[in-house]
């Protein structure tokens, strides 16, 4: 397993992540406690170290399986965790006061709430799971997080960015109030190369890749013909049409596969880890299987620069569809 540095954290953690929404129970339809523990015992032996959760994830679920494998294996790791906004509106909205979504007292609690689901004294990361530039110029949050990294119960500081809207976070980037970002980035959505990457890389802030198979569209396992469960919230994602386009769209990339990356899933991680400005990508694994062919690939053949071009013209500007990780 390949590991990159995680900013100015310093932090050397796995390049292959484990995105752990799917596990918590929420949002993702049918899931199975069991397996999911053996997915993340799995991931620890293939040497994945970077864990991210949130506290929203089935309301800590994924926080306790989390700490449940760990405690069984003691292995070292990297767990980074998220804060809801109090007033639990997604995406960030810039007309609302950040003390409405984020005071301090809110920070802490939620905080000292995680570290118990997880089983430790400090977080390695605590992210804001929501963010818009427009809370900078207010002192609540900030003093939340400086209390917290004083006291030791966290050591680092992100924020989610909110969906397909990568600008929306360049200030606190460039303020260097911030140890890393989660951005959504894949071969559909490639925004975040514009100017967000660069600044990072500027400003020596870690970038986690989220959504990187986008939410499934980039698998290579859906059809026009898929049909999501009641609770799972993929069947409003690819709704009104949304499932057909992007169906059509991945047919056009298949004659891109090569033995440098002969599956959809690895062609698309492999463009991500492609771009220097990557710290790390979490696909959502929630199954032995998903876990062994993403780590199988950190260390292989990297992609062709001719392929990594061609990957370039399919980017695909969407409207927002509701409800992200």
């Amino acid at each position: 397993m390949n590991l990159r540095t995680l900013g100015k954290t310093g932090k050397k953690i796995s390049e292959i992540g484990f995105g752990a929404w799917g596990i918590g129970k929420s949002w993702w339809g049918t899931t199975d406690d069991v397996e999911s523990l053996r997915a993340l015992r799995r991931a620890i032996d293939l040497g994945i170290t970077f864990f991210d959760t949130a506290y929203v994830y089935g309301d800590g679920h994924s926080e306790q399986l989390i700490s449940r494998a760990f405690k069984e294996s003691g292995a070292p790791h990297f767990i980074a965790t998220k804060c809801p906004p109090l007033n639990m509106q997604w995406p960030a909205d810039p007309r609302t006061p950040p003390e409405e979504a984020f005071p301090e007292n809110w920070i802490v609690q939620c905080t000292e709430r995680s570290l118990k689901n997880l089983g430790l004294e400090s977080l390695d990361l605590q992210q804001f799971h929501v963010w818009t530039d427009a809370w900078m110029s207010r002192d609540e949050w900030k003093n939340a997080i400086v209390k917290l990294k004083k006291q030791g119960k966290i050591r680092g500081f992100g924020v989610s960015i909110n969906d397909l809207d990568p600008d929306s976070a360049l200030q606190l980037v460039d303020s260097g109030l911030v140890d890393t970002v989660q951005v959504i980035y894949n071969i559909f959505e490639q925004a975040p190369e514009t100017t967000l990457f660069p600044l990072c890389r500027k400003k020596d802030v870690g970038v986690i890749v989220r959504v990187p198979l986008d939410e499934g569209g980039l698998s290579g396992t859906l059809t026009p013909r898929t049909r999501f469960e009641d609770d799972d919230f993929r069947a409003r994602y690819f709704a009104d049409g949304r499932l057909e386009e992007t169906c059509a769209h991945v047919e056009k990339i298949k004659p891109l596969l090569g033995p440098y990356a002969p599956t959809l899933p690895e062609l698309a991680l492999k463009f991500i880890l492609a771009h220097p400005a990557v710290s790390t990508v979490i696909p959502g694994m929630r199954k032995v299987k998903n876990v062994e062919a993403n780590a199988r690939l950190s260390g292989g053949t990297p992609l062709p620069e001719r392929v990594l071009q061609e990957l370039k013209k399919h980017a695909w500007i969407r409207a927002r569809q509701p409800l992200d990780d």
